[in-house]
């Protein structure tokens, strides 16, 4: 769909509206209109990165204690996200609306027409909607309009099945006749309110005054150095492209490693750790907190960070750095339980625009409530649920009208101002190491991208070597144990779509762990 808008003429902005559209419907554990994403734009004609933060917003009257019981302890995650309780407001509509004004070429109102149909005609359930039903039936229970869509006769929808929505279809008509405005204001608004406050046994804060008063904002790009190129993406509330960039920043220090080799792996991991410990003190949203984002990816701090890799095993003990003096005596450290149903969309149109989005509505089927033919985020769950450990703010903690820390990383990656790789991937926290392990593929080993993509994956986050399931890096679980990792294999369920540009011509690479397709013109 989004190729066919392409090959009409239509911008990457123009493509991805068509392609989120359906997504939402076809793919709805993943993203939708109840959601939110983070955009990254290259502009051809003038050659600027712009990037766009459609994030959920937390409601006006939650504060710090919004997933804390009576004594003030955290919430259990599987209590918190069932419900309203959870429910940002929704960026998406306004995210897509947001691209279309700055960059769209084809009408409004085409972008629509095939979402509409496969709506009300059906569309064909895949093997990965029905195999993630299976074990939701008491999870979506307490909505009615969510258990009587995906359960029908009370029983998960089945592979091949065609699922009419007449619900969504409804929705895309008049989004397509009114714009995204429908969101936040009338009827459809006033649906989402009354679904998140009126959920029986766990409600939610939001009003209508919440939808009035979202904005999509335009923040600066974070751009940080690899050999030869400048790895560019989402800023806060996204800790993606810091994240990102400070892997590559720190590995930067050293010769390219080679492909399975122990010690790259050890300086691999080993700098994903430090950074995540960066993440876990200083990300957050922007417009709360003083988030040290340009420190963070200097030159020089990444050096002193890279110097601690400088040895032959692994780091025994990992902290947070100190970007600015004595900023870290300011933050607790945060680890937010952070889900992986997102997905991703990389684009690059005839115009030469390039186009990098996830999108995501949290958790798999989000707060598992439905209203108008789609689901409702549970995105509020990505903020910390503990306020202050031992006297100490965390950054990431509830305030009202804030935006939850997201790890989406959405990434453009240039060489001399020139756009040479676009990539981006689903899978919670994950997706920081998935984005950064696959551009050191690309880039350091040489790599295709359809092969980069589908390169067995080896994580270290927390400390904690995972090493995918099924998979020949398990040949190296002893030498990683030899180095002093706690090694454990796991099904690590990327989503990875990327496209490079070489030599004027583009190839694509889609992740095989999931539905996906890379498709030209």
């Amino acid at each position: 769909i989004g190729a066919t808008i392409l090959q009409r003429g239509g911008t990457a902005a123009d493509a991805m509206i068509a392609v989120q559209a359906v997504l939402g419907l076809v793919e709805p554990q993943s993203s939708g209109m109840g959601g939110g994403g983070f955009l990254v734009w290259y502009d051809a004609k003038s050659g600027q990165l712009v990037t766009l933060d459609g994030r959920e917003t937390a409601p006006i009257e939650a504060n710090e204690r919004l997933f804390q019981n009576d004594k003030k302890a955290p919430m259990k995650f599987s209590d918190a996200i069932i419900g309203g309780r959870s429910v940002g407001v929704p960026g998406m509509p306004a995210l897509m609306a947001a691209a279309h004004a700055k960059w769209g070429k084809f009408p409004w109102k085409d972008l629509f027409e095939r979402a509409t149909f496969l709506a009300e005609r059906g569309f064909v359930v895949s093997h990965r909607l029905s195999n993630l039903l299976a074990n939701e039936r008491k999870r979506m229970s307490t909505s009615i309009n969510t258990i009587s869509y995906f359960f029908p006769k009370g029983k998960p929808l089945s592979q091949g099945v065609v699922l009419i929505n007449r619900k969504y279809a409804d929705l895309m008509r008049q989004l397509a006749d009114k714009g995204s405005d429908i969101f936040y204001s009338g009827p459809i608004a006033g649906a989402i309110v009354d679904t998140v406050r009126d959920h029986n046994g766990n409600p939610g804060l939001l009003t209508f005054d919440d939808l009035a008063n979202y904005a999509i904002k335009e923040r600066p790009a974070i751009c940080t150095k690899f050999r030869i190129y400048d790895v560019c993406g989402m800023g806060p509330p996204s800790s993606g492209a810091i994240g990102v960039g400070q892997i590559l920043g720190m590995i930067n220090a050293y010769p390219a490693g080679k492909m399975r080799d122990p010690q790259t792996l050890r300086l691999i991991g080993d700098a994903t750790r430090l950074a995540f410990a960066d993440r876990a003190r200083y990300v957050a949203d922007t417009d709360f907190v003083d988030v040290p984002s340009t420190e963070l990816v200097d030159e020089q701090y990444l050096q002193s960070r890279a110097s601690l890799l400088n040895r032959r095993d692994a780091i025994t003990h990992v902290a947070a750095g100190e970007p600015i003096a004595f900023l870290s005596q300011r933050w607790a450290d945060d680890i937010s339980i952070e889900q992986k149903s997102t997905t991703h969309v990389s684009i690059i149109d005839t115009y030469g625009n390039v186009l990098s989005l996830t999108s995501s509505i949290e958790n798999a089927f989000g707060s598992r409530l439905m209203t108008s033919g789609f689901l409702l985020n549970n995105q509020l769950t990505d903020f910390s649920f503990k306020s202050f450990t031992n006297g100490l703010p965390i950054a990431n903690r509830v305030e009202g009208g804030k935006r939850p820390r997201s790890s989406m990383a959405p990434t453009i990656v240039l060489r001399d101002g020139k756009p040479i790789l676009v990539i981006g991937s689903p899978g919670g926290s994950r997706i920081i190491p998935y984005v950064a392990n696959t551009i050191v593929a690309i880039l350091d080993w040489g790599l295709d991208v359809q092969k980069a993509v589908s390169l067995p994956h080896a994580v270290n986050r927390f400390g904690i070597y995972e090493i995918e399931k099924g998979t020949s890096l398990i040949e190296l679980t002893k030498s990683l144990q030899k180095l002093g990792y706690d090694v454990r294999v796991r099904s690590l369920n990327s989503g990875l779509n990327a496209i490079m540009v070489k030599d004027g011509t583009l190839f694509g690479g889609s992740d095989p762990r999931r539905e996906g397709i890379a498709i030209g013109g």
